[in-house]
């Protein structure tokens, strides 16, 4: 009873605090952390967070270890609520919440 007490919290912990998937080709494991509320981007499309280069493109996200991919599809629970641009066109409010109603 004691151990279950203790390992269904840390797991659940876990499980809300990445996506695990098959890396590159099928080798090992990638963990891609979810993105922050709130994501300011610059003149590109690109983030970098806990580890990870992540790129928006047509209201998608995509992530990899390195900027130059190869990319895969980040899950919608993982998307920030509000996407923000620095010295460019406001995106404030697309999407708000839409995709991450799960997570919040």
């Amino acid at each position: 009873m004691f151990r279950m007490l203790i390992v269904a919290p840390l797991t659940a912990l876990l499980l809300t605090a990445c996506v695990v998937a098959p890396g590159p080709y099928g080798h090992g494991m990638v963990v891609a952390p979810a993105l922050p509320l709130i994501v300011e981007l610059g003149a590109e499309p690109y983030y970098y967070h806990g580890g990870y280069h992540y790129y928006y493109n047509n209201d998608r996200w995509s992530y990899s270890n390195s900027r130059s991919g190869p990319w895969m599809d980040l899950p919608r629970s993982h998307y920030p609520n509000e996407i923000r641009r620095r010295g460019g066109p406001d995106d404030r409010g697309r999407d708000r919440g839409h995709d991450r109603r799960e997570r919040n």
